[in-house]
């Protein structure tokens, strides 16, 4: 295989087009202005566009977009829809009774976003300062200096066929270098893992946990919408061992983006986090929005739940951690945007403060610094105590957290502990199966034609990006112990046991409907399967997600 790759050299290399990697790209290009200095920064999104593969509720807090554009509102930033009223339910089968809603949750002076739609937003204020953004150009290698620093990162070969060999449409990667690289890359990036080993980040910290997050964007009828309107729900269709729950927001021009998360760390093997979203749409509190409504968009994506004692150490010779894929997210308050944002611009200042020497690979060590003194260390350390008490099951948790909000104000002299999610999976036998009701193609959908409503596509000969380290595992392990959890722990349809009729099953992976969510990367109890990136433009295309 060819490796005669081209090489760019800039000041910053950002790998992700995200929230907090748009905001470290615009806060080191205005540092720049005001010094009048010229800076070069390039930014790389894996997607096909800016906000392709973003996906999230979303209600955001505008703290963070207030110091990076102070001016936001004249600017035009796409904040369309104030938050209005907090609704917080508790469902039983049949049934909903409204709770009190936690202070946390409060979104008063908020405002409902499509992410998708702010980020694309972000990347035009980013580009008028002279960023490089380069769409479709997956960073899949990080590059290393002689004495083991970062040296920038390499985009992805293309025309590399199914067989691993390169294609007559064969072009290889290319080589941006840069004095200081910033990863932006998401919930459990691909090249994060790699520097939390390289680098020993994670030495001394929990493990990250994670949630699965499946949405949906409807069109419902005008007489159901109530611009604002903010409904959360626990209990049903989950188990009380179950963590998890649902969001509803209503947008402007009658569209409601309608969600569900479930936590990882569910141990019966038999749950289906998309069917349990299906099923949650058919409660009797719940369906009444959707009913005559239309269905436009689907997508899912995982989220790191992990808080305070699961962030790693966020600098190393050569580079900076920010956004999800450090592990930015505030769980109590269903919020991370205004918490990646708000990373991107410490490192963006700590970056900006290197530039002048001449030594590439340096670490920006100051960067964990401000973040310790940041609002976004003590908020995170305020609520670090409420999502580790629901293992202990729905009410212990949420009297828990009660007592953490309102008796310790967060300021309890323990810490509670995480796991990895992949442990907790229970053997098949000690589980009944669930029995999940077929779709009506009205209300819930099988996940095939969700799927192509998310506008997902990879590139047919390319090498499939699912890898699985021993091809004897999804059956000798996962079938014979869990009952092929990958079949449901996939949004996607990605997994599938065929061969199950003459006695001879077999694992057949379609990585042409993966959506990025990385649920297998994270789930998978043997970690067998590996994510990696595929060619770079592939995968989903969200509009207004």
């Amino acid at each position: 295989m060819r490796t005669d790759r081209d090489a760019m050299e800039y000041d910053v290399v950002i790998v992700g087009g995200g929230p907090s990697g748009l905001s470290a790209a615009i806060r080191v290009k205005q540092l720049a202005e005001r010094a009048g200095k010229e800076v070069s920064v390039c930014l790389l999104e894996k997607g096909s566009e800016i906000g392709a593969h973003i996906l999230s509720g979303a209600v955001i807090e505008t703290r963070a977009l207030a110091e990076l554009f102070p001016d936001w509102q004249e600017r035009g930033a796409p904040l369309n829809t104030p938050a209005g009223e907090d609704r917080f339910l508790f469902l039983t089968e049949n049934g909903s009774t409204k709770l009190p809603t936690p202070p946390q949750m409060s979104n008063h002076g908020n405002y409902i976003v499509s992410l998708g739609n702010f980020c694309r937003w972000l990347g035009e204020q980013a580009e008028a300062l002279g960023v490089e953004i380069y769409p479709g150009f997956a960073a899949a290698e990080v590059l290393y200096h002689e004495d083991g620093s970062v040296k920038g990162v390499a985009t992805g070969d293309l025309g590399i066929g199914k067989d691993g060999q390169p294609g007559h449409n064969f072009q290889p990667g290319m080589e941006l270098l840069a004095k200081q690289t910033i990863f932006a890359e998401g919930c459990r990036g691909s090249l994060t893992r790699e520097l939390f080993e390289r680098f020993n980040l994670r030495d001394g910290v929990d493990p990250q946990t994670y949630g699965i997050g499946i949405k949906e964007l409807w069109e419902i009828d005008p007489a159901k919408h109530q611009s604002g309107l903010i409904v959360h729900s626990v209990g049903w269709p989950l188990q009380s061992d179950t963590y998890g729950g649902s969001f509803l927001y209503h947008l402007e021009n009658n569209l409601v983006a309608v969600g569900f998360v479930v936590g990882l760390d569910y141990q019966n093997p038999w749950l289906s986090p998309y069917e349990e979203f299906q099923r949650y749409k058919t409660h009797p509190a719940i369906r009444g929005f959707f009913e005559g409504g239309r269905r436009i968009s689907y997508g899912a994506r995982a989220l790191s739940e992990g808080g305070f004692q699961s962030l790693p150490k966020l600098s190393f010779p050569g580079g900076l951690l920010v956004g999800d894929t450090a592990g930015f997210l505030n769980v109590p308050k269903i919020k991370g945007t205004h918490m990646a944002m708000q990373s991107g611009l410490l490192a963006a200042d700590s970056v900006f403060a290197m530039l002048d020497k001449e030594d590439w690979g340096v670490e920006a060590v100051g960067y964990g610094d401000q973040v310790k003194q940041s609002w976004l260390s003590s908020e995170l350390h305020g609520v670090r105590n409420i999502r580790p008490a629901f293992k202990w099951g729905l009410w212990a948790g949420l009297a828990y957290g009660a007592i953490d909000t309102f008796i310790f104000r967060g300021k309890a002299p323990w810490t509670l502990a995480h796991h990895d999610d992949h442990t907790q999976l229970g053997d098949k036998s000690a589980y009944p199966k669930i029995a999940y009701p077929k779709p009506d193609g009205k209300l819930t959908f099988d996940r095939l034609s969700s799927v192509f409503l998310s506008a997902t596509n990879h590139e047919e000969n390319q090498q499939c990006h699912l890898r699985l380290k021993n091809e004897s595992v999804p059956i000798s392990i996962n079938y014979a112990r869990y009952g092929a959890p990958e079949t449901r722990y996939c949004p996607a349809g990605v997994y599938e046991i065929l061969g199950e009729e003459e006695g001879k099953p077999r694992l057949q992976i379609n990585g042409q409907n993966c959506l990025h969510c990385k649920t297998c990367d994270i789930k998978d109890p043997t970690q067998n399967i590996v994510w990696t990136v595929p060619e770079g433009g592939g995968g989903p295309n969200y509009p207004n997600m």
